[in-house]
């Protein structure tokens, strides 16, 4: 059995059909098939696109048949967040401020008439793992951080699965809880020296970074940046003293992520880990990578829809 592992889709349904065709899976009673494949999601299906219920639509169709396997991303945590209910505040646990509002309104559009098919939806979002753990491949949004995914299965008896509780441990400030799902849904974060300010792909300033994780070359902030590579010039070439590194050996089972709005020629990130999200939400491919048991990732096995520098 081989793993089509596939990128952020953020509600663009054409080049997922696209993709799912052009690896040879075939729809038949409404669900896309492979003889001998299953398909698996790093999450981000919904916000952004133009048709994001009938992304969530084909995806679920091949989770419910077995056709494909699934990984919460942060904006299905956010999703969840942002419909549930606050308990102690009376607010929710993700507000619904302009800025999370604008964030999220593709999807509430989306489902704006139908209230019953959106409280469908954000359930179905519960199910979903924050990782996955398979027989020599692992998937996960952002950032395999083995401390915090003990900490979590230590904690909760459902892990990987989020259970009411920890969602409102990790939807506030200042829990383990929240730290942990920001880093396993959305990377490593490390704060940029005083006086720094990095601006994110929508303009909001910010005064820490994501970073390459695994990347024990990187000397500098700059270096440790991970992100759209359009935005590296803001981050200073202060050095970083590997406060970004997170304990991952190439020894370990291979590791693909989505999340980093990545740009530029498709490839391995590095031998064990790669990451199949190209912005397909700002014109970029659609990616995929197709594993067929390797401890080596190869540049080879990646597949795409859309445009990207260096082929197809």
């Amino acid at each position: 059995m081989g793993y089509d592992i596939i990128g952020d889709i953020h509600g663009y349904a054409e080049p997922l059909k696209a993709l799912l065709e052009k690896m040879g899976y075939e729809r038949q009673d409404g669900v896309y098939r492979h003889a001998s494949r299953t398909a698996v999601f790093v999450g981000d299906l919904v916000d952004r696109g133009p048709a994001q219920r009938e992304v969530v639509d084909i995806v679920r169709r091949m989770t419910d048949a077995g056709t494909a396997r699934i990984v919460m991303g942060n904006h299905e945590f956010n999703a969840i967040a942002y419909a549930t209910p606050d308990g102690d505040t009376g607010d929710y646990l993700r507000p619904h401020t302009p800025k999370n509002q604008g964030q999220h309104q593709a999807f509430l559009d989306a489902y704006a008439d139908d209230s019953a098919g959106y409280r469908d939806v954000i359930d179905w979002f519960k199910t979903m793992p924050l990782w996955l753990d398979m027989d020599g491949l692992r998937i996960i949004h952002a950032c395999w951080d083995r401390e915090w995914i003990e900490r979590v299965v230590a904690a909760y008896p459902t892990a990987p699965y989020v259970p009411p509780t920890m969602l409102e441990a990790a939807a506030t400030k200042g829990t383990w809880e929240y730290e942990a799902v920001e880093t396993l849904l959305k990377g490593k974060e490390v704060a940029l020296p005083i006086g720094h300010v990095y601006y994110d792909k929508e303009g909001n300033p910010r005064e820490a970074i994501r970073v390459r994780w695994w990347d024990e070359t990187a000397e500098t902030f700059r270096e440790a940046y991970m992100g759209p590579e359009s935005h590296r010039d803001q981050v200073p070439h202060h050095d970083i003293g590997g406060a970004h590194l997170v304990d991952y050996a190439v020894s370990e089972p291979p590791v693909i992520l989505g999340h980093y709005w990545l740009e530029g020629e498709v490839g391995p990130l590095s031998s064990n880990i790669g990451c199949v999200d190209y912005s397909v939400a700002k014109g970029g491919p659609l990616v995929a990578y197709r594993w067929n048991g390797e401890t080596i990732l190869s540049v080879a096995n990646f597949v795409w829809e859309g445009s990207s520098v260096g082929g197809d």
